[in-house]
């Protein structure tokens, strides 16, 4: 008798139950908001609300405690304003003298805290950021006791010297100087600790092959150390001119904007219209160009500096 067999049919898979895995899904999609969320309200509240309410508020003027609507007419004031004119052609100069020299400066002093034989180079190397970290108002205090005219340390020691006597803060030439001076004091040792990292990633292998090549202490730095230091010179400049544009605490404290208003800076203007003048609305002007000077400022040197160093 044959033997019969029976094919047995497949049996089919369980379904997959779908409400876990949609549940999975939605959570996996609602992550990433739930650790973005706190500090996208932050953001909103603190930065892109008051940047737009400042936008808002700088076509509108207080007219007997009446905020109405006027349009372009606190830009076509400040087209007219001689202080603000006198603001940036003093902030212009100063970005051209001081910038230029405090990164030249940095520069010589990364250079030589990056030499193998120097030593004691990490308490150097403190010392040289110290500034940094000095608050603004404390260390423009310092400057302000140092530079005074009758009994300031900087003038008693000319005088014992056999020097005249340099009225610091009430010339306008010597103001900006001394305005110039304390900047570049503070932030020198910053942008000194920043390029120095830059130096710290250049290999010594390239050193060792310029040398082999004949090429002298000079020629290394420009040929070698100059060209791969570009986006990091590059990032100096561009933070150095933003911080300059905003100056505000140095020259408050140290002259107030004078004498004649030789130091007064955009920012520094601003602030005595909104919270002297109270005319807000004119102050919020001041502020969105500022924002739009720095912004085609940077523009300009990324366009025109930086088309080579991230090659």
């Amino acid at each position: 008798m044959a033997q019969q067999t029976t094919a047995r049919k497949p049996v089919a898979a369980a379904p997959a139950k779908a409400g876990p895995t949609r549940g999975r899904r939605r959570t996996s999609r609602t992550a990433p908001w739930m650790f973005a969320g706190p500090a996208a309200a932050l953001f909103g509240v603190f930065f892109a609300y008051p940047l737009l309410a400042g936008l808002y508020q700088s076509f509108t003027a207080d007219r007997d405690g009446v905020t109405t609507w006027v349009g372009l007419a606190q830009y076509r004031r400040m087209m007219h304003d001689p202080i603000f004119w006198t603001s940036l052609r003093n902030i212009a100069l100063i970005l051209v003298v001081q910038v230029p020299l405090m990164i030249a400066l940095a520069l010589v002093m990364a250079y030589g805290l990056n030499q193998s034989w120097l030593r004691f180079r990490a308490t150097y190397r403190i010392a040289c950021f110290l500034p940094a970290v000095t608050m603004l108002v404390a260390y423009s205090v310092v400057f302000r006791v140092l530079l005074k005219t009758d009994d300031g340390l900087v003038d008693q020691a000319l005088t014992a010297v056999g020097l005249p006597s340099v009225d610091w803060l009430n010339s306008p030439g010597w103001a900006r100087i001394a305005l110039i001076g304390s900047i570049t004091w503070r932030w020198t040792g910053y942008n000194a600790v920043i390029l120095l990292a830059g130096l710290q990633g250049i290999a010594r292998e390239q050193y060792e092959a310029a040398a082999i090549d004949g090429a002298g202490p000079a020629t290394t730095f420009l040929r070698v150390v100059l060209p791969q230091l570009r986006p990091v010179i590059l990032f100096c400049l561009v933070t150095s001119t933003i911080g300059t544009l905003q100056l505000f605490d140095e020259n408050y404290v140290l002259t107030k904007g004078g004498p004649g208003n030789a130091t007064m800076s955009p920012v520094l203007y601003l602030y005595k219209v909104g919270f002297e003048q109270l005319d807000f609305g004119y102050a919020a002007a001041i502020a969105w160009v500022v924002v739009v000077i720095i912004g085609l400022i940077s523009y300009a040197q990324f366009r025109f500096l930086g088309k080579d160093a991230t090659r």
